[in-house]
């Protein structure tokens, strides 16, 4: 098999992959949605944005214990107004309702939406119309105690909390108490340099009685049809992580057919192209997984939560207990390593086992030229090198095959169309002069494998997003905007096609003549990291291709 049905191969399998990404979009159940459950009634205003009409009774968690479940009363109590409390860090702006407690807004500083709308930064979680997406927290009695939801009403010392230079932990503490004397300070934490925020609860129980207590952690969200890249696939959807199912994704339109379960430690999250929101709550507890498809206006939204069995806060006593942690941020994999799993939200698919190494090996060159565009050249170049020996093969066999192009024409001429004829005699050809017609293919198929591993390395790598490289390619992980790569890509395949031997077909022989164009079209939208890696991997293909054809021409 000569080197130009090895591109043919590798054209249409990466014209199938581009047809089933799009497939993914257009057709998969993961982005058709119905609404499952009838709109219920507004519950009041924040701050002129209307809270998701969803009654209390359908979003809030049962109170659970390790061997039972109680169902608390779900009042459907409103509240007439609320404020928002904003935090500002060093990487993040957050918005915490003064009802609940909950988390409605993050906009993360050192991530703008794009290079054209640098003075705009990416939000995650919000209230919008558009862009529903909330972090709910709170505490369930089991033995009917009233305690704070996140449907309860919270006081603040201040309206504004900001770190100040030098400070390395914010505190920001949410204080509750009902008539009979129960209390909750409910903190949020925050760290310099971190994504993370802990909870922490105060409660003091003046009864005479011991307080079984529940915590609970839920994220909620609209889906946006612009989460997922219209040409290159990416997962958009729920995460649930445990010691013993590892990781589980749970696609949109499979809530309602998710199995809930109670499981040491782990994790929950909803993860979108470069980044992710995830609970952790207390790795020491069994906690309880479960989901909802719940109604907002007509549209749906999706409930993933947890609660953790009940904790005892002992008669007349405060006691203090540390929450689960609210991770909302960017898929940076230095970050996500030291919790357990949470790194996992990086999808490199079923080939993590080859781009996990990768994006090792990029990183740490980067730590040494400290620019990703160089870094994907070594990369490449180290790649180049350890498969030095199978390229030598490759393309020894097809220059062998080139060699034999006038013997080939031969044949053909005498037996014409009769190409049973011509395959034997073909055959007795490669027998005679010991040249292996799969040769050149095996090689290529050994190192494809390799290929997409660093597509979807490059695909799911934050660090990758909005770095430059030179001049005029300023984002790596978008296509290039002046399609200098892609043309120089073309060149380079053009190039590549004339050092292999003809096919002998006249039909193929006009295929292979524009596969160039094709090909150059195609990367034209890919990120411009991707291209340049194939860039750089066929000129360092056509050297070695090169050097290995005339030394094999030129033997006797």
């Amino acid at each position: 098999m000569d080197n130009q049905r090895i591109l043919l191969f590798g054209g249409l399998a990466l014209i199938m992959m581009l047809i089933y990404q799009q497939w993914e979009v257009d057709y998969n159940p993961e982005y058709r949605y119905e609404v499952t459950q009838q709109a219920q009634p507004e519950q009041a205003a924040v701050n002129n944005t209307a809270l998701p009409a969803i009654q209390q009774s359908s979003d809030l968690p049962d109170a659970r214990t390790s061997t039972n479940t109680v169902v608390v009363n779900n009042q459907n109590n409103t509240v007439d107004a609320t404020k928002n409390i904003t935090v500002e860090t060093d990487l993040l702006k957050i918005k915490i309702d003064t009802i609940g407690g909950t988390i409605n807004y993050s906009e993360l500083l050192s991530y703008p939406i794009s290079l054209e709308e640098s003075t705009e930064n990416k939000k995650l979680l919000n209230i919008d119309a558009t862009n529903f997406y909330i972090a709910q927290s709170g505490l369930r009695a089991s033995n009917g105690i009233e305690l704070p939801n996140h449907y309860s009403l919270f006081s603040t010392d201040a309206l504004e909390y900001g770190m100040s230079e030098g400070q390395d932990e914010l505190r920001v503490p949410f204080s509750w108490v009902n008539s009979e004397g129960f209390q909750v300070i409910k903190t949020f934490i925050f760290k310099r340099n971190s994504y993370k925020i802990a909870v922490e609860y105060q409660i003091k129980n003046p009864s005479a009685n011991p307080l079984e207590v529940s915590l609970y952690e839920q994220l909620q969200k609209q889906y946006k049809d612009d989460e997922t890249s219209k040409l290159m696939y990416t997962y958009s959807g729920g995460v649930v992580f445990d010691d013993e199912d590892k990781y589980q994704k749970v696609k949109y339109d499979d809530f309602n057919e998710f199995t809930a379960k109670t499981v040491d430690a782990g994790w929950l999250a909803l993860i979108q192209h470069y980044f992710v929101t995830a609970w952790i709550p207390s790795q020491t507890d069994k906690n309880h997984y479960y989901t909802k498809v719940l109604s907002r206006n007509n549209t749906a939204v999706y409930l993933l939560g947890t609660i953790s069995p009940a904790k005892t806060v002992a008669a007349n006593s405060t006691q203090t207990i540390q929450g689960p942690t609210l991770y909302v941020g960017p898929k940076e994999q230095h970050r996500l390593e030291n919790i357990n799993g949470l790194k996992l939200v990086v999808d490199y698919g079923i080939l993590t086992i080859i781009a996990d190494p990768l994006f090792w090996l990029l990183n740490w060159f980067y730590q040494f030229v400290g620019n990703w565009g160089w870094s994907i050249i070594l990369v490449t170049m180290v790649i180049k090198a350890i498969f030095y020996k199978l390229s030598e093969t490759s393309y020894r066999s097809m220059a062998r095959m080139r060699k034999l192009q006038p013997k080939i024409e031969k044949l053909k001429e005498r037996f014409g169309d009769d190409r049973q004829k011509m395959g034997v005699a073909q055959m007795e050809l490669f027998k005679k002069e010991k040249v292996n017609p799969l040769g050149g293919c095996l090689p290529i198929f050994v190192q494809m494998p390799v290929f997409i591993g660093l597509y979807w390395m490059l695909m799911e790598s934050v660090e990758i997003r909005q770095a430059p490289w030179i001049l005029w390619i300023q984002d790596l992980s978008v296509a290039d905007p002046y399609f200098i790569l892609p043309l120089i890509m073309g060149i380079t395949m053009f190039v590549q096609q004339r050092l292999n031997p003809a096919p002998v077909d006249p039909i193929q022989q006009k295929v292979f003549m524009i596969l160039p164009l094709v090909f150059t079209i195609f990367f034209a939208f890919f990120p411009a990291g991707l291209v340049l890696y194939w860039v750089i991997n066929n000129l360092l293909s056509i050297t070695q291709q090169y050097y290995i054809t005339r030394h094999v021409l030129a033997e006797k």
